[in-house]
């Protein structure tokens, strides 16, 4: 009996994913997300940015776990705060809310379904501003967080010189092999500040909402061996994470629970930004 509800249950769910009509996101796969993240205090929904098939998983995937909470990268807790339930689905109002045309985030209508469908969670903000995290690199990330916080989530403590060197070569690859030594630990840093604000912001989350938390981020902070879980992890060690990856094309970088692919989205040669600024 207890087998057979699973399986109705399982079918259910892929009647819901599959009803919501997506294009290029295969219900199948979704609602085999959706069984592996269900269940998880904190599920991180990875993806490429400008990946509009990713955010309509995502998008899938937060109407089908109903999490109480979500968590975005993208925007800044402030934001969060003036974010109002009832026009999430409004593009065009969260837009302007969020004052996105200014944002340097990809265009607002790959993300829109995503807000969409968050509407019936408390939002978070996890964007740490640029301003900010140049502030907080001065004076170093640990003292940022405050030394209570940077040790409760293990910011206190250096990388390995192993994996440390290892982040930077990944570094210098993404930025076109055009960032001159010195900047690359100072990148790393940056991505170790960003995936503590997110680990803190999920945190809270939970603290308030009692979860399950649900995290809109990129694949390199989802990542479960050196992303925002780690961090969150160190926090609270009890808490179940699970962190779904979006490739493209095949090709992703570290390790998740859950790995769905997409065909890479259309966008111009990155490294051509890094040769006309030559």
């Amino acid at each position: 009996m207890r087998k057979r509800l699973t399986v109705l249950k399982t079918l259910a769910s892929a009647a819901v994913l599959a009803a919501l009509g997506l294009s290029g996101a295969r219900a199948g796969d979704l609602a085999a997300a959706a069984g592996l993240l269900r269940g998880a205090d904190v599920a991180i929904l990875g993806e490429v940015h400008d990946n509009a098939v990713h955010h309509q998983r995502q998008a899938a995937l937060l109407a089908e776990l109903q999490p109480k909470a979500v968590v975005w990268e993208m925007i800044t807790a402030e934001q969060a705060e003036s974010l109002n339930p009832a026009t999430l689905a409004d593009a065009e109002q969260v837009a302007q809310a969020l004052d996105w045309a200014q944002s340097g985030w990809p265009e607002f209508s790959l993300y829109a379904p995503v807000f969409a469908a968050a509407q019936g969670a408390r939002q978070y903000g996890a964007l740490v501003p640029r301003a900010e995290a140049a502030r907080a690199l001065e004076q170093g990330a640990a003292a940022y967080f405050g030394a209570e916080a940077a040790a409760r989530f293990g910011l206190d403590q250096p990388l390995p010189a192993a994996e440390q060197a290892a982040r930077e070569g990944d570094q210098l690859a993404s930025h076109c092999n055009a960032m001159p030594a010195e900047m690359l630990p100072v990148l790393v840093d940056i991505q170790r500040l960003r995936d503590a604000s997110l680990a803190a912001a999920a945190d809270r989350a939970l603290a308030e909402t009692g979860g399950p938390v649900a995290v809109i981020t990129g694949n390199g902070h989802a990542r479960a061996d050196r992303g925002m879980a780690v961090y969150l992890a160190k926090a609270r060690p009890e808490a179940r994470i699970r962190s779904l990856g979006q490739s493209e094309d095949g090709q992703i970088s570290g390790s998740f629970d859950l790995v769905l692919d997409a065909p890479a989205a259309e966008r111009p040669d990155p490294c051509l930004a890094f040769q006309n600024s030559n």
